[in-house]
């Protein structure tokens, strides 16, 4: 009878847990198994509760990929580091691509407000500074191919 009252009140102590990280923000099912088991709550214990919050809709992978991706979009990262980020958290398999067409119409357009808003409109550009100023949009997430294209479409 101890056991079933003591296991009752870790079910209990791990969805309150649960239930305070989500109120803050959505969190992946990794980083809910991650922050609740730093708090000392075994993997077996924290699994149904987890289970449950999911079947109620509690916690949802997609919502936070989704909410995740749209805050990354809004300070200017691209697809390449936005999809990086998200399988370290455990959702690389999720789908993001509304997050970028709905802020900045598409992944090309969000690159060129990142150019202009950190260089200008600066068309004559020797290739060291072109080397450096493409390090800089691919580190943000943005691939080679869409760098190019954009220093292609400047130089017209």
């Amino acid at each position: 009878m101890p056991e079933l009252e003591n296991e009752l009140e870790t079910y209990k102590a791990i969805k309150e847990a649960c239930l305070r990280y989500l109120m803050r923000r959505e969190h992946s099912l990794q980083e809910l198994q991650q922050k609740v088991g730093a708090k000392g709550f075994l993997r077996q214990a924290i699994t149904p509760v987890l289970e449950e919050l999911i079947e109620q809709g509690l916690q949802s992978n997609e919502r936070f990929a989704e909410s995740y991706a749209r805050s990354r979009v809004h300070k200017g990262f691209g697809p390449l580091r936005i999809q990086a980020e998200l399988q370290q958290r455990g959702v690389g398999d999720c789908c993001f691509e509304m997050a970028a067409e709905d802020i900045a119409g598409s992944w090309q357009d969000l690159l060129e407000q990142v150019y202009s808003k950190k260089y200008g409109v600066e068309k004559s550009l020797d290739r060291q500074e072109k080397i450096k100023r493409s390090r800089f949009l691919q580190q943000r997430g943005f691939p080679a191919d869409m760098v190019q294209r954009l220093f292609r479409s400047q130089s017209m």
